[in-house]
C-alpha cells in the first residue's frame, strides 16, 4: 500500500480531479470516493475528503448525506435553465463593461490563451468568461455568477469533449464581445453575449436530445 505522500496539497488534487471531471476523464454519473482519490495521489484520506468538498462547493460534483461523491448529470431541462441564466447574467456584465469601454486584462489574456491553445480550449474559454464577470462594478452579480459556474463548466467540457464547437468560431465570438465592449456599445455586448451562450446552449441540447434518444 502506498504511503501518504506529505509533498502533495489538497490543491493539487483538487486541481487534478476537477481537470479530470472537465476533460470527462470522470464522466457525469461517475462516483469518486474518498479512497480511490487518497490512493491515485499518495495522499491521506483527509486531504482527499478536503478537495472532494471543494469540488463539491464548486458544483462540479454532488453528494447527499452518507453517500460518495458523484459527477452531476444534468437534464435538459437543467441544461436549458443554466444556460439561460448564465446569459442574463453575462450579458448584463458585458453591457456594463461596455458603458465604462473596458477590457479586463484577464479577458484579453484568455483569449489569447484560447487562440493559442485551441485544442484544449475548455480552461481559456471558463476563464474568459469568468474575468468577464470578474471585472463589471457589481460584486452581487459576480457572486451570482459564481454560484453557476461549477455546472457551466461541466458543459464547456463536454463542448469540448464531444467536439461540438469549433474553437476558432468560440474564438471570433469572443472577440466580437471584446470589440462591442471597446466601442463602448452595451447594447451589442449584451446581444453578442447571448447569442454566443445561447448558441453553445442549442449545441448542448442537440447532443442531449441525440445521445438521450426516445429517454427524454
Amino acid at each position: 500500500m502506498t504511503s501518504p505522500s506529505p509533498l502533495v496539497r489538497p490543491d493539487t488534487v483538487y486541481s487534478g480531479v476537477r481537470n479530470a471531471i472537465l476533460d470527462g476523464s470522470y464522466p457525469p454519473g461517475t462516483t469518486i470516493t474518498e479512497s480511490a482519490v487518497a490512493m491515485r495521489y499518495g495522499v491521506a484520506r483527509p486531504t482527499a475528503k478536503l478537495a472532494l468538498q471543494r469540488l463539491v462547493t464548486d458544483g462540479l460534483l454532488r453528494r447527499g448525506a452518507h453517500q460518495a461523491a458523484r459527477v452531476p448529470e444534468l437534464t435538459r431541462d437543467d441544461i436549458g435553465d443554466l444556460f439561460d441564466n448564465r446569459a442574463m447574467l453575462e450579458a448584463a456584465a458585458t453591457a456594463a463593461l461596455a458603458r465604462a469601454g473596458a477590457v479586463p486584462p484577464a479577458a484579453v489574456a484568455a483569449q489569447r490563451a484560447l487562440r493559442e491553445h485551441a485544442a484544449g480550449f475548455a480552461r481559456a474559454d471558463i476563464a474568459f468568461h469568468r474575468a468577464l464577470v470578474a471585472g463589471q462594478p457589481s460584486p452581487r452579480l459576480a457572486h451570482m455568477h459564481s454560484r453557476l459556474m461549477g455546472e457551466v463548466e461541466l458543459c464547456i467540457g463536454q463542448v469540448q469533449a464531444h467536439h461540438l464547437l469549433d474553437p476558432t468560431t468560440i474564438a471570433e465570438q469572443h472577440q466580437r464581445i471584446l470589440d462591442a465592449i471597446v466601442a463602448a456599445d452595451p447594447d451589442a455586448a449584451d446581444r453578442l453575449t447571448h447569442a454566443h451562450i445561447e448558441g453553445a446552449r442549442d449545441a448542448l441540447l442537440a447532443h442531449y436530445d441525440e445521445s438521450h434518444g426516445d429517454d427524454r
